[in-house]
């Protein structure tokens, strides 16, 4: 029943952006090495859940996080920017999608390092992790849980 609610919850944001007119927000740019294999599996899950997205191939993505006010201690491996949102490693798409639905006021979303069983870091013995929302002045709170 829950895996239904979640496809459900997730199937219902898509429609909801979609039926707004804001296609545009569906459009997320995302800074990654060109010789990460997580980053472009996380492309790949972006994609699969609805988004169009734009990959640009960068050495060194610390300039962009730095740009966009992401906390050292929420870095990870790839930053994206959607609709005025940083999003940042490894945060799945049901989450970046209810965050364009909600419009809280926070600068972004975070899942820092790369917790195995996120989006693009599928493997054996997932974990329990949590997606951060982040503020303008480095403040966080849970946005999420994912995970056994």
């Amino acid at each position: 029943m829950q895996n239904f609610s979640a496809a459900y919850g997730l199937a219902l944001a898509m429609v909801t952006l979609v039926s707004c007119g804001s296609a545009d927000s569906l459009t997320i740019t995302v800074y990654k090495s060109p010789s990460c294999g997580c980053c472009v599996k996380w492309v790949d899950h972006l994609k699969a859940g609805g988004l169009a997205v734009e990959a640009i191939d960068v050495e060194n993505t610390a300039w962009i996080k730095k740009e966009n006010g992401v906390p050292a201690r929420l870095m990870s491996c790839h930053t994206a920017l959607v609709d005025g949102y940083v999003i940042e490693g490894h945060v799945p798409v049901e989450d970046i999608l209810r965050l364009l639905e909600e419009r809280p006021d926070i600068a972004g979303l975070a899942v820092p390092r790369m917790p195995i069983g996120s989006p693009g870091m599928e493997g054996p013995n997932p974990v329990r992790y949590e997606v951060l929302a982040f503020t303008k002045q480095g403040s966080t709170h849970t946005y999420a849980f994912h995970g056994p």
